[in-house]
């Protein structure tokens, strides 16, 4: 862990320890050890900065989860994790690995959490992390998430989308000012459906 940093560990016996989160909180041998510092300091090297080196392979990794590829999304954000341990991607990208890899709704609170408190949060952070408490059914946890995920990302129209979800299943008359700020950013594909629902149900004009 990144100093200061304390996750409760967990390990999933069906994927090998480099596609879950921390490699599993696996013993390393020293052959293994050698083998992450010399990937470091090529990667390093390749790119001129650990800061560099950690953007780049963050960028590869979100690309991962946007195609649906999560176990290379987790070997991703694990080789993150060794150049900046302590950057709040890393826990950001474990938390969306224990969502949908394992759908350990627990870890990825946790480790949402632990993602906000850390440098350098993404501005799709919030938006994540009340995502997730939707699907677990916490739409009372969910709403103040996502009311601050539309001012860090006001663009983002899938938050806007969730938001109203969110409104909604408070009984919250604001939903439909939150249907008609995501239908103007143009949501994705995956939350046009929900778009068209929450609308249906809060008639919405």
């Amino acid at each position: 862990m990144a100093p200061g940093v304390q996750v409760t560990k967990r390990t999933y016996a069906a994927a090998p320890v480099n596609e879950q989160p921390f490699f599993g909180f696996a013993a390393k041998s020293t052959e293994d050890k050698a083998g992450d510092e010399k990937f470091v300091s090529a990667i390093v090297g390749a790119t001129g900065s650990r800061e560099k080196a950690f953007d780049e392979t963050t960028l590869r990794a979100w690309r991962a989860v946007n195609a649906g590829k999560i176990r290379e999304a987790a070997l991703r954000f694990n080789q993150a994790f060794l150049i900046l341990p302590e950057q709040s991607a890393v826990y950001h990208g474990f938390a969306v690995v224990a969502q949908f890899r394992f759908n350990d709704l627990e870890a990825a609170d946790e480790l949402f959490k632990v993602a906000l408190k850390q440098p350098n949060p993404v501005k799709a952070l919030r938006a994540d992390y009340g995502r997730m408490l939707l699907i677990a059914k916490r739409p009372r946890d969910a709403q103040p998430v996502l009311e601050q995920a539309v001012k860090d990302a006001p663009d983002f129209g899938d938050a806007w989308t969730n938001l109203a979800i969110a409104r909604f299943q408070n009984g919250d008359a604001a939903a439909c000012a939150a249907v008609e700020e995501a239908a103007k950013k143009r949501p994705s594909n995956n939350s046009g459906a929900d778009l068209t629902a929450v609308r249906n149900a809060a008639h919405c004009k």
